[in-house]
């Protein structure tokens, strides 16, 4: 009977754990603007990348931007097929929409995977003097876009920051297979990432 009652609690831990290290936040303990805690400095740009619910990672970089974080905002992804625009550019007409000024606007149109979110949007960081950045994505994927980040851009600041409220990453995403589906591809790929990082 005891060992029924401890199975649940390291079943919860486990999840705790998962979804802790999966969705680092290095903004959690700030307030909605910038400060001079730690952590809560502004940067010089917001990064978004596609990918899962490409509006929502828009609309939480755009959010940010609003609120002082940064000068600029980058918006990473290639086209789902080459007929169509490139996710950056339908980023950026979210974004437009929404009232941030063109000019605060850069956008990497070649990117389909993380790793190449990170690697191209070197020259433009480069171009534009940036050497700190905010990374949004959503929860399951902040890990590793934070550590490709990490990787590719050896004298940028990264902070991470996740969607809040993320339909494909609920609080209870360990009820469904989807969730799980997620979370295990996501850790194999961060495993992938540091075995890349010391090969």
């Amino acid at each position: 009977m005891k060992y029924l009652l401890i199975i649940p609690v390291i079943l919860v831990v486990i999840v705790i754990l998962i979804g802790n290290y999966l969705a680092p936040d290095d903004l959690h303990t700030c307030t909605q603007t910038p400060s001079s805690e730690q952590n809560c400095q502004k940067v010089d740009a917001i990064v978004a990348v596609s990918g899962g619910n490409t509006s929502l990672r828009t609309a939480e970089a755009v959010k940010l931007y609003q609120n002082g974080w940064g000068n600029y905002l980058v918006f990473s992804g290639a086209a789902k097929d080459d007929t169509s625009p490139s996710n950056a550019a339908v980023m950026r007409a979210q974004a437009l929409k929404d009232g941030v000024p063109a000019e605060a606007i850069l956008i990497d149109e070649t990117s389909r995977t993380t790793h190449q979110n990170a690697q191209n949007v070197t020259a433009l960081f480069q171009k534009n003097n940036i050497n700190s950045v905010i990374v949004v994505t959503s929860p399951y994927h902040q890990r590793r876009a934070g550590l490709e980040f990490h990787q590719r851009l050896k004298n940028v600041q990264v902070k991470n920051h996740p969607v809040q409220n993320d339909s494909d990453w609920p609080w209870y995403w360990w009820a469904t297979p989807r969730g799980w589906w997620l979370a295990v591809g996501e850790i194999v790929k961060v495993g992938a990432t540091h075995a890349g990082e010391s090969s």
